[in-house]
């Protein structure tokens, strides 16, 4: 069974920490994954840094290109990540944007996720149809959970079919922005969340953009499964590099 379905289980709410790889410095993937597992994180998404990450608020866009400035790569960070499940066992999912694994090629891509130990796959701007379509053999031949995601504009009947489709948990981002830390949710997106709840969906939501401390995490997971924390702990690395780690998931849950 993929770690991620094994997590999924477990009666507890779910804390995921995004951040992206190669931030602040180049060789630092490994320390932080280590350290957010250490110090009582679920799952962790690894953001494969990009030149052009339009879903990513200003926060993510900066770790992103000093990440490349740093010299981060596919193939590099493929390298890095080579034998990470001996010291790393919760859910780790690679999160990007689909040019720089088609570039890697698919199938090497895929079959290079399986080699390390990697679980399953955000890629925002692949379609699900041309998921289905080209790609869903892949990942199922190399044991990836492809994770789809739902926004408030996202119809009802759409939101169904992605359940359908989905095999691990549907990320639910909270509001049409780009991704960033926010203080709490609005009451439009309260009602987003009792919305999505009332579905009775068949797999579990987390949710992701605009969570960034104690509050917004309880209001996020309230009816949900769990929540992502991305902005909030890469403002967390700017400012303290990989120190402090566990103060900053102490601060969340």
């Amino acid at each position: 069974m993929n770690r991620i379905h094994h997590k999924l289980q477990e009666d507890k709410k779910l804390l995921s920490i995004y951040f992206t790889a190669g931030y602040p410095q180049l060789n630092d993937t490994v320390k932080i994954i280590q350290e957010l597992e250490a110090h009582g994180v679920d799952m962790i998404e690894i953001g494969l840094p990009f030149s052009d990450p339009l879903a990513d608020g200003p926060t993510i866009q900066q770790s992103s290109t000093t990440a490349l400035n740093n010299g981060m790569h596919t193939a590099l960070l493929f390298e890095q990540l080579q034998g990470i499940r001996d010291s790393v066992s919760i859910p780790l999912i690679l999160m990007g944007y689909f040019n720089p694994m088609l570039q890697y090629g698919v199938e090497a891509f895929c079959k290079k996720c399986n080699e390390v130990g990697i679980d399953g796959l955000i890629i925002p701007d692949l379609p699900l149809d041309v998921y289905q379509k080209d790609y869903e053999a892949l990942c199922k031949r190399y044991g990836l959970i492809n994770v789809f995601l739902i926004t408030p504009q996202t119809s009802e009947q759409r939101i169904r079919e992605i359940d359908t489709a989905s095999e691990g948990f549907i990320y639910m981002v909270s509001s049409a922005s780009v991704t960033g830390a926010q203080e709490g949710f609005g009451e439009e997106q309260k009602r987003y969340f009792e919305r999505v709840a009332s579905l009775e969906l068949v797999h579990p939501q987390i949710v992701g953009f605009g969570i960034s401390n104690a509050q917004t995490f309880q209001q996020a997971v309230q009816n949900t499964k769990g929540a992502i924390i991305g902005s909030a702990f890469i403002k967390h690395l700017t400012q303290n590099g990989t120190n402090n780690i566990a103060d900053f998931i102490k601060g969340i849950c």
